[in-house]
């Protein structure tokens, strides 16, 4: 005994004289490694915290429907509509409110094509997360109408207000509207095609869509992966996490992000005790990302080497081990288009998934 007390003694000595010896660029990589450990380690703990505070709480799967890129594919949107909430029985959708389709014509609104979606939803018992704002999902990101186009922002943005507050007015009286998302991942600046990205424009279209309807929350989303934190103004009622897991760069072509499961929740975590609001997954990764060109070009092997059926199972196991338990996939129009097109391999991967859960 007294012999292992005097090793112990001598421990930080030894310990120091190690210290001593290390140059200094051993040192800075020494305290480097030694500060990224603890890092990590706090992450996680931050993440377990969170992951057991949800244990006892539902998981509720949900997608994504875009009327618009259904047409696109080369299949009928309600026919696409119907199968994903009666064949898949998602009960969840985020819907969008594209300001280019609904105001073609300056002043003249069109919202038959949501119409139909709500009218469906309402008979179906499905809640919808609609999507307001010039920014929402699917390429060109910002879906700004032709003749407002070669507008500066002082005659633009008027009459983008004016839509959203048209959109609001229209259903937030439904039974199916469950929550806004206000202007989809509004700072993520190198993707898409988008006039402004000023802060003082979120915070006010904020204001007004909570000054028609004070009692549906709001959802704003930060950008794939992002690792900080969303503070400042303006502050949503939920914040929206975005998951993508395999994409192409140009540069260094297949891409995996090394993300965990866990991560996410310590973004989820950090997010509460921040701000102490809660997060979801708004966008979680269940379609291709192509090489080049449109999806709907591109082979069968091209689309499986990001989204493959055995991607799916893993991507949906992946998103319950986050611990988040309100999760939308993204990527329903595609599951559709293959299936109608001889190849249901996905369709019935998502289904039999979705089914276990």
């Amino acid at each position: 005994m007294k012999l292992r007390l005097s090793r112990l003694k001598e421990t930080p000595k030894y310990l120091k004289s190690i210290w001593v010896s290390f140059s200094l660029v051993q040192k800075i990589i020494f305290s480097l490694v030694i500060a990224s450990v603890i890092l990590v380690l706090s992450m996680r703990l931050i993440a377990f915290r969170y992951q057991r505070s949800q244990d006892s709480k539902q998981q509720q799967f949900g997608t994504t429907f875009v009327s618009e890129y259904a047409q696109h594919l080369g299949v009928d949107p309600k026919e696409a509509y119907s199968a994903i909430i009666d064949d898949l029985n998602i009960k969840h959708l985020r819907l969008v409110s594209y300001w280019s389709q609904g105001e073609k014509e300056q002043g003249v609104y069109d919202l038959s094509d949501l119409d139909w979606q709500f009218a469906k939803a309402e008979k179906r018992g499905v809640k919808i997360s609609l999507s307001l704002g010039l920014r929402q999902p699917r390429w060109p990101e910002c879906h700004q109408p032709e003749w407002s186009k070669n507008m500066p922002k002082e005659e633009w943005y008027p009459p983008l207000k004016n839509y959203i507050a048209e959109v609001v007015k229209r259903y937030k009286d439904s039974p199916a509207l469950e929550s806004y998302q206000l202007e989809n991942e509004y700072f993520l600046k190198d993707f898409g095609i988008c006039p402004d990205f000023s802060r003082d424009r979120l915070v006010d279209e904020l204001n007004l869509v909570k000054q028609l309807d004070p009692k549906t929350p709001i959802i704003l989303t930060r950008s794939n992966n992002y690792g900080g934190f969303a503070l400042g103004q303006p502050e949503p009622d939920i914040y929206g996490i975005s998951v993508y897991r395999k994409v192409h760069n140009n540069t260094l072509g297949y891409v995996t992000y090394p993300f965990p499961a866990w991560y996410y929740a310590f973004l989820a975590q950090g997010q509460k005790i921040l701000t102490g609001k809660p997060s979801i997954i708004h966008e979680f990764q269940l379609e291709p990302w192509v090489a080049s060109g449109d999806t709907k070009d591109a082979s069968i092997e091209e689309q499986n080497k990001t989204m493959s059926p055995e991607d799916i199972k893993d991507n949906i196991e992946f998103a319950k081990r986050t611990g988040i338990k309100d999760v939308y996939f993204w990527g329903s129009e595609w599951w559709y288009w293959r299936m109608v097109n001889g190849n249901p391999t996905i369709w019935n991967t998502v289904k039999t998934e979705l089914n276990n859960t």
